[in-house]
């Protein structure tokens, strides 16, 4: 899907160092995120950075190839939720299905509504590189799917009921960007 965007949200699009992250249509949004094989210090340093990136653009989620780096490595942080990096995340079992609004760092201002499952078992390695499984729900189970897709070169436009697309400038909307 084209996203034509209007002119008042055109500097949004626009990367710097301010705005680091990615937008479409940046060819890297769309590739295939490689797996990690060792949990080194440039990997700990690269989730650092994307939490920080994640914290200054007001996001609850970020996924490596959002900054450039096609490495199979989410952070995320839905609120109440203290900033957690996933190394490797794969949705082992999901339960249930919801409608919720979702918007992307990726594509700012743009918001939809998206279908998923409500419950998610993740399973992933964690900063210090231990196997972990993860059970979310709610609004933390729609953010770790969220980037995972991101991981595949997918974005929420491709899962979005298109008749729900709206416009909202970033600075006025709720928590929904991810």
């Amino acid at each position: 899907m084209e996203i034509l965007v209007p002119d008042d949200y055109q500097y949004l699009y626009v990367r710097n160092e301010e705005r680091p992250v990615y937008k479409i249509p940046a060819p890297v949004l769309r590739q295939t995120a490689v797996a990690i094989t060792a949990v080194n210090k440039k990997i700990l340093q690269l989730a650092d950075r994307m939490i920080e990136i994640m914290k200054k653009s007001n996001g609850i989620g970020l996924a490596a190839p959002q900054v450039g780096a096609l490495h199979r490595l989410i952070v995320i942080a839905p609120e109440d939720y203290k900033p957690t990096v996933l190394i490797n995340p794969k949705v082992v079992s999901s339960t249930g299905e919801i409608v919720m609004q979702e918007g992307c760092l990726s594509i700012p201002g743009l918001y939809g509504d998206v279908l998923r499952p409500e419950k998610v078992t993740v399973e992933a390695y964690d900063r210090k590189g231990r196997p972990s499984l993860y059970d979310l729900e709610g609004m933390p189970a729609r953010v770790v799917q969220h980037e995972i897709d991101h991981l595949e070169g997918i974005l929420f436009i491709d899962k979005v009921d298109v008749a729900t697309l709206h416009w909202t400038h970033p600075d006025k909307a709720s928590d929904v960007t991810e």
